[in-house]
């Protein structure tokens, strides 16, 4: 990417005086970090004279009429280096106070007043495509919710952590302007070069290329900070082998709303450390610098490029610093982001709302994570990864995240595999958790939490409404990589494959409830399975394979069929509170003989059970290639309980240990104190004789 195309947002005879000197940087700031990461030297950067400058331009113009929508490597870009026609920024290094947007409430900001929306403009005889800066606000609009926007920037930060990254801080700071509220997102990943930090800018740019990366299609930082305040500047330093840089850029609604642009305009500046004179060299020529300088100055919170640049003093060798300010008002006038309600916490403003429920559950109710997580965000950050490396930690406000597993909410734990198929094939395997919550019956709760590479897309997704509590208290936990998230990730694509694992959680929901209600005391529907594996098959057209995971090899032919024939269903459940539960009946679909369809059909009317042979006798009925899965999984879960167990009678004999040893320890401390009264005794009665 030509750096020049992307951040020239003035022409030359626009500029104007501003002094442009080396950067001297303080001793052993960056200096020693580089020292201790790398031993050779950085040549210092060549600038660019103005007039390669103009040929590299006039170039670049004429590529850009032969391709119109380029890829961010023409002066067609998003980032538009031509100057509207109404601007009205010249050179201006301070201003009083950062102007706010002309309206400050989110969904009421997507409008500009004389309708500059409809105005396309000829620059050097040529009919560009651009970018109205109304495409941010409507853009963003796909974040209903903002804590949806503010996980979008942690998600770029654990992506980060193939990159070394250990922390993300998300905590307030303020605008140094106006003393207003401003959101800090940090971490200490990578970093970003010049050129990265301009594909972050654009739209449709990613480089994340790892399979279990979150981020894909290159809108999300765009989106997410529109989505929480109308300005956002940008700190990122990068290290590599040949040097180190520190790139600054601002995207601002504001900037652009003031001064009338027709299209996005993003000012960056660049710098690269010179080790052998230890300041900062200015990248990519200093004219184009200046005008990019004084816009920052001008329309960001720091109204001198030192306080620009004191910025990165906590940034350490590499990773990116992201303020969101002049955040977005609620209807009420207040910010949206409540800050005061808890200082360790960020919370969404507004009323909570209320639980109809009997007074003495009210409390449970409302003090739910299931309710929690819509106005706290620390709490929505708790569960908004299945996993995270013990080496990486999520700060808020200055106090770590503890990281929260549903499934250990749970009781009375089952766990379900599901193979979803699609024109014939297997798309993959997902084992999905469900259980009763904890508080159960108490909460009026229920539903599956959805994620997809390792992230929060649905929680307590309601796969099931009830009028009757069939399904209260039932909560499944499962990662769904197999289906495609929408692009603000609070929901996956309306694919078939989405429709059919809605409906199978929806019929697993309904057939753990009828099975186990009885363990929180409602009468149960459906007599209880006795404890060994069942097998059966629904014919319901549903093109899905799904098996429990389970221990046991026995399996046998239910008599619960109601119109339907059961032919290969089975289910070893694994309880919170004791080794097994009794099963959840699961479903696989097979191909099997008419005759013997008939054949299970008389004996499940006739309301028989007939026991079948065990695994390795029913390869007609399994494929086995199945067979051999179930087989394989079925020893490491052996070797895992006995592991467990083995691990548990461990533990159980060093807790005797200790506590033997406690009891001598006391025993001697009684020992000890009763030779030290006994020579307190001595000693006073000494001192009475003298």
């Amino acid at each position: 990417m030509n750096c020049l195309d992307v951040v020239d947002l003035s022409s030359d005879d626009e500029l104007g005086e501003v002094d442009l000197k080396p950067v001297k940087l303080e001793p052993g700031t960056i200096g020693s970090m580089i020292q201790q990461q790398q031993n050779h030297s950085v040549q210092p950067v060549k600038l660019f004279s103005s007039k390669t400058q103009a040929r590299k331009q006039a170039s670049e113009e004429n590529k850009s009429s032969n391709n119109a929508l380029s890829t961010g490597q023409s002066s067609t870009s998003v980032l538009e280096q031509c100057q509207s026609p109404g601007d009205d920024t010249g050179v201006c290094s301070t201003s009083a106070v950062s102007p706010a947007p002309i309206c400050r409430q989110f969904w009421k900001a997507g409008s500009y007043e004389g309708g500059l929306g409809s105005k396309v403009t000829l620059q050097n005889n040529t009919n560009y495509l651009h970018v109205h800066p109304l495409f941010l606000h409507s853009n963003a609009t796909s974040h209903k919710w903002a804590f949806g926007a503010v996980a979008e920037l942690l998600d770029n930060a654990i992506d980060e952590i193939q990159n070394g990254a250990t922390f993300v801080i998300v905590d307030k700071t303020s605008n140094p302007r106006d003393g207003s509220p401003a959101l800090l997102v940090q971490d200490d990943g990578g970093g970003m070069d010049p050129e990265a930090i301009r594909r972050c800018m654009s739209f449709g740019f990613s480089d994340k290329k790892s399979k279990s990366a979150i981020g894909q299609y290159g809108n999300g930082f765009k989106t997410s900070s529109m989505r929480l305040g109308a300005d956002v500047i940008v700190f990122s330093r990068h290290l590599d082998d040949r040097s180190l840089t520190q790139s600054i850029g601002l995207l601002s609604y504001s900037f652009l709303t003031r001064t009338c642009h027709d299209r996005i305009v993003v000012p960056m500046v660049d710098y690269e450390l010179n080790l052998s004179s230890g300041t900062l060299d200015v990248l990519h020529g200093r004219e184009h610098f200046a005008s990019n300088l004084s816009i920052l100055l001008k329309w960001s919170p720091f109204s001198t490029e030192a306080e620009l640049l004191k910025q990165f003093d906590d940034i350490g060798s590499h990773g990116t610093k992201i303020i969101i300010y002049n955040l977005w008002l609620n209807n009420d006038g207040n910010s949206e982001l409540d800050f005061d309600s808890d200082e360790k916490d960020i919370c969404i403003s507004g009323d909570i709302k209320k639980v109809d429920t009997i007074p003495a559950w009210k409390a449970v109710n409302e003090q739910h994570i299931a309710r929690r997580y819509h106005h706290s965000l620390r709490v929505y950050l708790s569960i908004l990864y299945l996993r995270i490396p013990e080496t990486f930690r999520i700060i808020l406000r200055g106090e770590i995240v503890e990281h929260h597993n549903i499934a250990d909410d749970l009781k009375y734990i089952e766990y379900i595999l599901y193979k979803p198929q699609s024109v014939g094939s297997v798309e993959g395997a997902v084992v999905s958790t469900i259980g009763f919550l904890k508080e159960a019956p108490r909460v009026n709760i229920h539903g599956f939490c959805v994620y997809h590479k390792n992230r929060l897309i649905l929680p307590f997704w309601q796969v099931v409404s009830y009028s009757d509590s069939r399904g209260r208290g039932v909560v499944g936990v499962l990662e769904a990589n197999f289906i495609e998230p929408t692009h603000n990730k609070q929901d996956f694509e309306r694919t078939s494959l989405f429709q059919k694992l809605e409906g199978r959680l929806k019929e697993m929901t309904w057939e753990y409830w009828d099975y186990h209600c009885g363990l929180i005391g409602y009468q149960i529907r459906k007599k209880s399975q006795p404890p060994a594996s069942h097998y059966s098959s629904h014919f319901t057209g549903q093109s899905s394979v799904q098996e429990s995971v389970g221990l046991n090899k026995t399996y046998m032919v239910s008599d619960r069929v109601k119109g339907r024939l059961d032919v290969a269903e089975q289910s070893i459940p694994i309880s919170s509170h004791g080794r097994s539960m009794q099963g959840l009946p699961m479903k696989r679909k097979e191909h099997v003989d008419l005759v013997k369809i008939e054949k299970v059909k008389r004996q499940a009317g006739t309301g028989c059970k007939t026991y079948l042979q065990p695994l390795n006798g029913i390869g007609n009925h399994l494929r086995d290639e199945e067979t051999r899965n179930l087989l394989q999984e079925n020893k490491k879960l052996r070797a895992k309980c006995l592991e467990y167990d083995k691990r548990g009678e461990e533990l159980t004999i060093k807790v005797e240990e200790l506590k033997n040893e406690m009891r001598e320890l006391q025993r001697e401390y009684g020992q000890l104190l009763a030779e030290l009264k006994s020579l307190d005794a001595v000693k006073d009665e000494k001192d009475g004789r003298d």
